[in-house]
Order: structure tokens, then sequence, then C-alpha cells
């Protein structure tokens, strides 16, 4: 009874979008494959069957839209390793623009590289020094000690820890030049590929030797 009340062109309205929506929901159609890979054309889609991809048709069974199937392990390992490898090459060329923003020229890295073992190599030779002074140390007091043995008298407790100490500070040392040690390998071994690197780069070769210079006949490298 409230249809009557509406106006001609209210109710007009009313039965024209009815029919549209009726029409669109008629006229959406799907194709896709089915389990057995049979063709199927149906106006839903079965969650099983998304995953392998499906057509949306018209009214007149004309493809508009293509749903493209779900990525195979396969795929999305081949997309991340294409995502990996786009990732270090960009990484590669902000490293290269670093490079050539710090040295001009692989001698330039060679010098570079020469001044940090000259570093390393001087703080070696002061804790080889401080070895020598607490090893000088440790000789004097093994001697007090072995004198108060052979005259038969009790070495005191003191005496026992200053020794234990001496030793103690010898290998602290030892451990440090030995880590000291690696790390100038891991820095000489980063500096050869920077250096190889910048051969690349510029298509120069480097005139210097990579150990520092040891004749003062050689003229220095400072800038």
């Amino acid at each position: 009874h409230s249809m009557r009340h509406l106006p001609r062109l209210a109710l007009a309205a009313v039965i024209l979008a009815s029919l549209v929506s009726t029409s669109a929901t008629a006229s959406t159609m799907y194709r896709y494959k089915d389990s057995n890979g049979r063709m199927v054309i149906s106006n839903t889609v079965p969650s099983e069957s998304t995953t392998r991809g499906y057509e949306i048709l018209n009214d007149k069974g004309r493809v508009i839209q293509v749903i493209a199937p779900a990525p195979t392990e396969e795929e999305l390992a081949d997309r991340d390793a294409q995502k990996k490898r786009k990732q270090a090459l960009e990484e590669q060329r902000r490293e290269d623009a670093e490079l050539l923003r710090t040295f001009s020229h692989p001698d330039d890295a060679v010098k570079a590289l020469r001044r940090k073992l000259q570093e390393l190599e001087s703080i070696s030779q002061l804790k080889r020094g401080n070895i020598s002074v607490i090893e000088s140390q440790l000789q004097e007091q093994q001697s007090k000690a072995a004198d108060l043995e052979r005259s038969g008298r009790e070495v005191p407790d003191n005496l026992r820890n200053r020794i234990d100490r001496l030793r103690s500070q010898i290998l602290d040392i030892e451990r440090e030049i030995s880590a000291q040690s690696q790390e100038t390998q891991s820095i000489r071994e980063a500096f050869e590929d920077k250096i190889e690197r910048l051969e690349e780069l510029t298509g120069q070769e480097r005139t210097l030797e990579l150990n520092p210079p040891t004749t003062s006949s050689e003229v220095s490298d400072k800038p």
C-alpha cells in the first residue's frame, strides 16, 4: 500500500534501481579451473579455486578482469631473491659512491692503509716494550723468591701475589697484541678489497706497494 503513495517518478526510480541491481548480480560470472583442471563458469568462485586465478565475465561472456593466481613457493622465493639482488646492487652503488668520495685514485687508498698499518705497528711496539719492562720486574721478583727459598725461608704471600700479578699482566698484553694482529689482518684485507674496487671504478691501477716503506729514501705518504 505504501507504494501507492509514492510519486510516479520516485516509484520508477526504485523499480529501475532494483532492476539494475538484479541485472548486475545476474550478469557477473566467473570462469575458473576446478581441482581437476576443468574450466568452469559460475556466478561464484569456490575459495579453493581463487588461488588458481580466475576471470570475471560480463553478460556477453567477455573477460572484463583477470585475477592472477596466487604465487607458488618457487615464485615467492624467486621474488625474494630478486629483491635481495636489487638491495645488494643498491648497497654496492652506495658503497662505490662513498669510496670515490674518499679516494680519487687507488694509490690514495694504499697510502691510507700504510698510515693505518704504521699506527697499529707503533701501538704493538709500545705493548711489546711494556712486556719487556714487566718481564724485567718479574725476573727481579722471581730472583728474590729464589734467594729466599735457597736460604730456607718461606716466600711471603705478598711476593707470590706480586709475581702472579706480573705474569697475568704479561698474558693480558700478549692477548691484546694477538687481537690487534687479527684486527690488522682484517683491516689489510678490507683495504685490499677497496683498492681492487677502486681500480675497477677508476680504470687505474695502484703504483704503490701495500706495506709501509721501510727505508727513509722513499717519499713520505702523508698528505
